[in-house]
């Protein structure tokens, strides 16, 4: 469960500091928004840091299902996307890759 706790976490801070260059560079924003942008991706690189995996590459590769899934979270709770059914099949599909590759028994 820590684990999912740190993924989650690692997955809000990397989309909203992303979405933070976004809304700079696509939608208009001001400059300003680059700060807490730069300071949430920093924190998402320090969040994956602390998951419990022996190998780094590892950890990154089951965090890309998360983070696929979350983006569409993000998609929906923030930009009014709604997430079709390919949409929710691939994520689901990710997330079983995420659960084999840092949940095998090594």
């Amino acid at each position: 469960m820590r684990t999912a706790g740190f993924y989650g976490a690692a997955a809000l801070a990397e989309i909203a500091g992303c979405f933070a260059f976004w809304a700079w560079l696509r939608l208009g924003r001001s400059v300003l928004w680059v700060l807490p942008g730069t300071l949430l991706l920093v924190f998402f690189a320090l969040l994956l840091t602390r998951i419990d995996a022996a190998a780094a590459g590892r950890a990154f590769a089951a965090y890309g299902g998360v983070y696929i899934a979350a983006s569409l979270a993000w998609a929906w709770a923030v930009e009014g996307l709604v997430p079709d059914r390919w949409d929710l099949g691939g994520a689901a599909l990710c997330l079983v890759g995420a659960a084999v590759i840092i949940a095998a028994p090594r």
